[in-house]
C-alpha cells in the first residue's frame, strides 16, 4: 500500500496544476463539498485498487493519514453507493467511454 501515514498525497493532488485530461477547474478552487467528494472518491480507488474492502472507517483513516478531513457524511455515503452498484459498475459509468454513434439518418 502506497500511502503512509502522514503523508500528503491528497493534498498533493488537491493543491497540484490541473491536468488537461482531468479537469478544466483546479481542486483548490472547489468548493469545500466539492473537495471532500474528491476526497472520498480517492480513497475509495486507493482501496480498490489496492483489494482491500472499501468501508467508511477505510476512507476515513486513508483520508485522515494524507493530512486531511471531510464531513463525517461522506465516506458512509460513498461507502453505501459502492457496496450498492459496485466499484467496477461505477468505474466504468465514469470512464467516459461514450455510447456508439448515433443511428442511421432517416430516409428522405
Amino acid at each position: 500500500f502506497w500511502l503512509k501515514v502522514g503523508s500528503t498525497a491528497f493534498a498533493q493532488l488537491l493543491s497540484a496544476p490541473p491536468s488537461p485530461a482531468m479537469a478544466n477547474v483546479p481542486a483548490a478552487s472547489l468548493s469545500k463539498e466539492q473537495q471532500d467528494e474528491l476526497l472520498c472518491t480517492y480513497a475509495s480507488l486507493i482501496l480498490h485498487d489496492d483489494g482491500a474492502e472499501i468501508t467508511p472507517q477505510a476512507m476515513t483513516n486513508l483520508i485522515k493519514a494524507a493530512g486531511c478531513s471531510v464531513e463525517g457524511y461522506w465516506p458512509m455515503l460513498m461507502a453505501k453507493m459502492i457496496s450498492n452498484v459496485g466499484m467496477d459498475a461505477l468505474i466504468k459509468m465514469g470512464s467516459g467511454a461514450g455510447g456508439g454513434g448515433g443511428g442511421a439518418a432517416p430516409a428522405a
